[in-house]
Parts: C-alpha cells; sequence; structure tokens
C-alpha cells in the first residue's frame, strides 16, 4: 500500500520561549488503514492532529496529503476537503440549529451544487443511523448524537482521510459506546482513519496499526497485538503498566 500521509521531520513549538511539542518527528501512513495515537496527555498526540488538518503548520518539515504539501497555501486550499477533522467537544462543532443545515454548512462554502448537497447530507446521516433526526433542533441532541453530528459532516465532504482527535473525552460514559461503534464501522469500510485516543481497548481492538508517543517523539510503533502484549521499549513498558 502507498503512503496517503507522509510527514517529514516536522518540528513544532506554540511560541519562540516554548519547549518543543513535536521536534524532528517523521510517519508514513498508509491509505486504507486505521491508525491508534496513543500516549500521556502532553506527548504531542492532538498537536499532531491539528497539524495533519492544516489548522496549525509546523515552524520546520513538512507534511503531505495525497501529494500536496500543507504547508503551501494552494495546495493546503486544494486537499482541504479531503481531510475530515472531529474534535474533542462536540458542542463546540454544532454550527446551525437543524441538524442537516449542521450537515450542509460546509457543502455550502465549497459551493457544492444543492441536489448533489442534499444527496450528500442524507447518505451522511444514514451512515451514522441519523437519517432520522435530518429535522431535528441540534440542542436537543445527547452528546454522543451531537458527537455523531460532527463525523457526518465530516462524511459529507467525501474526505480520503478522517482524523479523530479523543472525540469521546468530552462525553458521559454512556454515550462513548455509540461513537465509537460508529467510528469502528468506518474503520470496517477501509476508510483512512487516524485517532487519537485514551480507549486503550477500542485501540486494541479496532486499530491496524498503534503509535505511542512521548514527549513530542515517536518512540514505538506496532500492530495492537504486539504494541499491547509485548512493548519494546521502557517508555511504552511505564505507559501501559499504569493504564491497563
Amino acid at each position: 500500500m502507498s503512503s496517503i500521509v507522509s510527514i517529514k521531520d516536522i518540528s513544532f513549538r506554540y511560541s519562540e520561549e516554548d519547549n518543543y511539542v513535536l521536534e524532528n518527528f517523521s510517519l508514513d501512513i498508509e491509505e486504507g488503514t486505521f491508525v491508534a495515537l496513543l500516549g500521556h496527555n502532553g506527548s504531542g498526540k492532538s498537536t499532531l492532529a491539528q497539524l495533519l488538518s492544516g489548522i496549525i503548520s509546523p515552524e520546520s518539515g513538512d507534511i503531505v496529503v495525497k501529494n500536496h504539501s500543507l504547508l503551501d497555501e494552494k495546495q493546503l486550499a486544494a486537499v482541504r476537503p479531503d481531510i475530515g477533522m472531529v474534535f474533542q467537544n462536540p458542542d463546540n462543532q454544532i454550527i446551525s440549529s437543524i441538524v442537516e443545515e449542521d450537515v450542509a454548512f460546509a457543502l455550502e462554502n465549497l459551493g457544492i451544487p444543492q441536489p448533489e448537497m442534499v444527496e450528500r447530507v442524507k447518505e451522511a446521516l444514514s451512515a451514522v443511523g441519523m437519517q432520522d433526526y435530518a429535522k431535528h433542533s441540534t440542542t436537543r441532541l445527547s452528546g454522543g448524537q451531537k458527537q455523531r453530528i460532527a463525523i457526518v459532516r465530516a462524511l459529507a465532504m467525501k474526505p480520503d482521510v478522517m482524523l479523530f482527535d479523543e472525540p469521546t473525552s468530552a462525553l458521559d460514559p454512556e454515550m462513548v459506546g455509540e461513537v465509537l461503534n460508529v467510528i469502528s464501522d468506518l474503520a470496517n469500510d477501509g476508510m483512512t482513519m487516524v485517532i487519537v485516543t485514551h480507549e486503550m481497548g477500542f485501540a486494541r481492538e479496532v486499530a491496524d496499526r498503534v503509535i505511542f508517543m512521548d514527549d513530542g517523539v515517536f518512540v514505538e510503533e506496532g500492530t495492537p497485538k504486539s504494541f499491547f502484549s509485548s512493548p519494546k521499549t521502557e517508555r511504552a513498558k511505564s505507559f501501559l503498566s499504569k493504564i491497563l
């Protein structure tokens, strides 16, 4: 399989006075794989997700998605619709008061023709079992439903890569499962996906590849089976001993 995402020696810090959050970090992600980014809080996982989405840019190095450099404004604009992003807090992602209008918002900004836009909204809602909520008020949705709508909005763009930054961290425990089930179904459909998560059981069961990060560096990778049963590095062993 070919790499759909290539991260090349990137370094990033939020200001010149800060330490680097990521330093000389490289990673290739193959098309059709589901990658779980694991590590302690502050290890750089969420920053990496934001860099992959083009929200922020590295100080040095390059990030290439579908042969487009995210550091070039024109190339970023061309590839941005191909990158879907779902953030931590579903309440911060709701834009419109009606579900179908919220899903259509980004499509309208792209100038998608009305008939195609309507069809995309229907398809995306159906993909996560939310088709019956098209006319509902977004304010009356549960946290889990709001997060599913955030996934729907990204899916309606027909992205080639989906990024999830701790999508269940702001949800009540009973809502976590419904969102993880949606993500699992998408993974089974073969979409390229990257998830930042503390849900170790989910990562073990669903991911194709686990990346363990610590202090902004790439420490270890492997299949979920190999990583969770026989981590190679002391840093990974220490991490797993505290959470499992």
